[in-house]
């Protein structure tokens, strides 16, 4: 089979990589010249773990283009991964989608046979089948089910782990506008996935109130561990791991995602979490749960903000380890680390920060408010507070010599437990969120927070 992949982004490109190293012929299409360059080149467009590793197993059967008229023209099935951004109200935009799929309808025009059109981008309950359907048929003159097909089909992939995801998903969801259609889209599945995953095929609204209603599940997950953490805090002798870890152990709850560290940030969580809270409202139903779990997410991210200032000295320098939203990637779209800094830097303190692959981007958005070290070490060196934010693995080679020497000691806020505590607990106050004081009177990190509250 041969497909055509429209919009080569961060889920594009391994799209079109991971399906050509299973064995498709496929064509990418975008509008980025360096990107197509890239991939004719076999190249990777850019950082994303196992991508190269994709592209160098396509053994010729990946190209890409800028004509998406051809790539559709020489293609049975085509992928649309465009962006869909957030309007003011927190729905998502169809602009995109509806320019590609008049493309895509005009190239139809002139085609015999059946086509499939798969839109993978997360759109709003009664989009595709309302907006993106009568465009494809407007400018091709054909009839949806009949002459071509269309399917509604989200990835639940996390950037760093993109193509591992691809190809070992928990589940392939379809939404399809007639059962060929279907079964030829879970046919491309079958052969591409490693692990045989369950196929939950339904119509299209169906499947798109699904995509929205797992990511917000998800943060609602997020949102109740942080809560949870918050509360250890202030209870002798709690560790919120020790919670998380038994509740996890029941198969009603299972254990994904619950941890409590940092606020939940990147390019899906809280504008999935907006927008169904804003599908909600305009059916008349009080998204109570969504904006608790946003609201919690912002007040954890002010609660971490506390902790840290109520340990800075005055004049004090703060380190940031991790600017990135998660590790593995550079992506610092609604990043806590990101947040952190700026208001840190808004409040009059120094700030310090190292991240492998997100220090451009947060360049780009923070200026000259944050200094930018070289190397973990050299942040850690300078901090009076150093705080891991985003688990990187490399945070983890850290020694105490590294830290900044002196009287007072420094401070490490380890977000996510990363550091072996009882190497650091006599060159630093080492301390971890969602911890309790201890039962016989140590102090909390709680009391930190008061210093300022």
């Amino acid at each position: 089979m041969r497909a055509s992949v429209v919009g080569l982004g961060k889920l594009g490109a391994p799209l079109v990589a991971v399906m050509a190293a299973k064995g498709l012929e496929v064509v990418g299409v975008d509008l980025d010249e360096g990107v197509v360059a890239a991939l004719n080149a076999g190249r990777a467009p850019f950082q994303e773990p196992r991508l190269q590793e994709m592209i160098d197993k396509t053994q010729g059967r990946l190209s890409a283009t800028l004509d998406l008229a051809r790539a559709t023209a020489e293609s049975e099935i085509t992928f649309v991964i465009v962006p869909t951004p957030s309007e003011a109200d927190g729905r998502f935009s169809m602009k995109h989608v509806l320019q590609v799929s008049e493309g895509i309808g005009r190239a139809l025009a002139r085609k015999n046979g059946f086509h499939l059109v798969v839109l993978m981008s997360t759109v709003m309950p009664g989009d595709t089948g309302g907006k993106m359907r009568p465009a494809l048929e407007a400018h091709s003159g054909k009839l949806c089910g009949r002459d071509f097909g269309l399917c509604y089909n989200p990835e639940f992939v996390a950037l760093g782990s993109v193509v591992n995801d691809m190809l070992s998903p928990d589940f392939i969801l379809i939404g399809e506008s007639d059962e060929r259609s279907g079964e030829m889209l879970a046919g491309v599945y079958k052969q591409v996935c490693d692990n045989d995953p369950p196929v939950a095929r339904m119509n299209f609204v169906n499947a798109e109130l699904t995509k929205l209603a797992v990511n917000t599940f998800v943060t609602t997950r997020i949102s109740y561990a942080n809560m949870l953490s918050e509360m250890c805090e202030k209870l002798a002798g709690a560790d919120v791991d020790v919670v998380t870890g038994a509740l996890g152990l029941d198969t009603r709850i299972g254990r994904k995602y619950l941890r409590g560290a940092l606020s939940y940030g990147g390019l899906c969580f809280p504008r999935d979490n907006v927008a169904f809270g804003q599908l909600a409202r305009s059916l008349g139903t009080d998204p109570v749960i969504a904006d608790a779990t946003d609201a919690m997410n912002r007040l954890h991210l002010d609660h971490l903000v506390q902790v840290i200032v109520g340990y800075l000295p005055t004049g004090g320098t703060a380190g940031i380890l991790g600017l990135s939203y998660k590790p593995e990637t550079g992506v610092v779209e609604a990043s806590a680390s990101i947040e952190l800094a700026r208001r840190l830097a808004d409040d009059g303190f120094s700030v310090v920060a190292y991240d492998p692959q997100a220090m451009p981007a947060a360049r780009a958005l923070l200026g000259d408010r944050i200094a930018l070290a070289k190397c973990p070490a050299e942040c850690a060196g300078q901090a009076d507070v150093l705080v891991i934010a985003t688990p990187w693995a490399e945070f983890k080679s850290l020694t105490p010599p590294d830290l900044k020497p002196g009287d007072p000691r420094p401070v490490v806020v380890d977000c996510w437990r990363i550091l072996p505590r009882a190497v650091f607990e006599g060159a630093c106050t080492y301390v971890t969120l969602g911890s309790g004081p201890t039962p016989h009177g140590g102090k909390s990190i709680e009391t930190a927070a008061r210093r300022i509250a």
